[in-house]
């Protein structure tokens, strides 16, 4: 015998939310409700919504007649959480990591007016993107102009390792450069992951400038960022012993750790 289903429905950010809501409303485990999708919304930076039809599965009712038998347990997939690696963001022909542009020989230095004018194009995007999230430059460096991204859906603007900070950097970056043309350029933070994200480089170049000099063998990095080569770069001046440069194009170009002065 079949016990009737209860049906109901619900609208969340996701259908793993709606299945969770659906099942406290109808008050189940997860693993008993069942869902359809009736519509679903797509917004920027993975912000939308979905409408499902919830229900609880169909329960039999068994029927005393046979003995039970055991049952076979059910094999358990493991799932491997994979690292997705960060995107490079910048394009070879705007990579100035050396250590040139570290000692401040750079053409172009940004300005107020540069970092008003960013500010104002991305808070123009936050607000296309129906976003709740507000953005305020917090200093310069060069021809880089430091924007600080806060608010509610700031999450949805870093993402996991932040790949979506260093995307909608990119996306910026593009759009300045055909508004604007003057070289200035900006680099996006949220949540504070840059600061968090330059440290732990930081600490990962001194673990291995003193492998190198004990060594006295090169090493070479894992692809990154032009801006996260140049804090490499800063953090292996202050180092006596060893000295870096970059090698390969875009998007593996990649910094050498080696013995030096």
């Amino acid at each position: 015998m079949t016990i009737p289903m209860e049906t109901i429905e619900i609208t969340a950010k996701s259908v793993d939310e709606a299945k969770q809501t659906a099942a406290q409303k109808l008050g189940v485990s997860t693993a008993e409700v069942e869902v359809v999708v009736l519509e679903e919304t797509k917004g920027l930076f993975g912000k939308g919504s979905v409408r499902v039809k919830a229900s609880t599965k169909p329960a039999e009712v068994e029927k005393p007649k046979r003995a039970s038998r055991a049952k076979k347990a059910e094999p358990v997939a493991a799932v491997a959480e994979v690292a997705v690696p960060e995107p490079a963001v910048e394009p070879a022909s705007a990579d100035h990591d050396t250590e040139t542009e570290i000692d401040g020989a750079v053409d172009v230095v940004a300005t107020q007016q540069d970092a008003d004018q960013l500010t104002a194009l991305v808070n123009e995007v936050l607000d296309l993107a129906e976003l709740q999230a507000t953005v305020h430059p917090t200093g310069f460096n060069g021809k880089y102009v430091n924007l600080e991204i806060d608010g509610k859906d700031v999450a949805y603007l870093v993402g996991r390792q932040g790949e979506v900070l260093n995307a909608f950097q990119y996306l910026v970056n593009v759009m300045a450069a055909k508004q604007y043309g003057n070289g200035v350029r900006v680099v996006l933070d949220g949540g504070n992951y840059r600061k968090r994200r330059e440290d732990a480089l930081r600490r990962m170049a001194s673990q291995i400038a003193e492998q190198v000099i004990k060594r006295q063998e090169e090493a070479v990095l894992d692809a990154l960022p032009a801006f996260e080569r140049r804090v490499v770069h800063q953090a292996i001046v202050e180092i006596a012993g060893v000295t870096t440069y970059s090698e390969g194009e875009e998007p593996n170009r990649r910094v050498v750790i080696a013995p030096g002065a």
